[in-house]
């Protein structure tokens, strides 16, 4: 698996401003995918947001801007700016953006 060749490596640079807003859109940049995981940057549009799914694999989420609404096991709970989530595998989970937020995605596989 390839590295995004648009990510910088070996300099620092910053997760919020890495990835803009669209209007009416949800917006992902990968910029790390590897056989062990991906990383993923998005943002979300208000009003936009990921259909209920699952996913083998645990995945944490980071709030970057803004605030989510991430439902988990039809629990729904607000995650803000400065907050982080591990969504487990194999439970059903979807996001809402009740208002614009951008958030930092871990997928990480394997047991």
């Amino acid at each position: 698996m390839n590295d995004n060749p648009a990510t910088p490596k070996g300099t620092p640079f910053n997760l919020e401003k890495h990835v803009a807003y669209a209007a009416g859109s949800v917006v992902s940049k990968t910029l790390l995918k590897k056989e062990i995981g991906n990383i993923t940057l998005f943002s979300f549009d208000a009003g936009q947001g990921l259909s209920e799914h699952t996913s083998p694999f645990d995945a944490v989420v980071n709030i970057l801007d803004g605030q989510a609404e991430i439902t988990i096991g039809g629990k729904m709970q607000r995650v803000a700016a400065g907050e982080m989530l591990i969504m487990p595998a194999n439970v059903p989970h979807s996001l809402h953006a009740g208002e614009c937020f951008k958030m930092l995605l871990i997928m990480l596989r394997g047991e």
